[in-house]
């Protein structure tokens, strides 16, 4: 019978790919809850190395990574910006898939404007 392995740790190999790290921040920021985001940050950090690593990486103090990257976390977008770039992720803003459509046809979108 083979052995089976913990979540977490499969969990963890797995986000050492960077894109399948990048699709699950992703689905985090989904979401839409700023915890979930936060702490699958946390399992990418994890991934990559622990705090330890990303502190001497980042030269930001442990216990502030900790205290950011929790539920009760709430970063500066220097922190959080100097985070993703130490594990190798930038942010990036895209259209709402509603901004996309109303680009498109924007003859529409000024009809159904106007009637409501």
């Amino acid at each position: 019978m083979a052995k089976s392995r913990s979540y977490p740790r499969n969990l963890l190999e797995a986000l050492k790919d960077p894109v399948e790290a990048a699709e699950y921040l992703n689905a985090a920021l989904e979401d839409g809850e700023p915890e979930v985001f936060l702490l699958a940050l946390r399992d990418v950090v994890d991934s990559y190395g622990g705090m330890g690593k990303l502190s001497a990486t980042t030269s930001l103090n442990r216990e502030n990574l900790y205290r950011m990257l929790s539920t009760k976390g709430n970063p500066e977008f220097f922190s959080l910006s100097t985070v993703l770039d130490a594990v190798g992720f930038r942010l990036a803003v895209e259209p709402k898939a509603a901004a996309l459509s109303k680009a498109k046809n924007p003859s529409l979108a000024q009809k159904k404007e106007s009637i409501s």
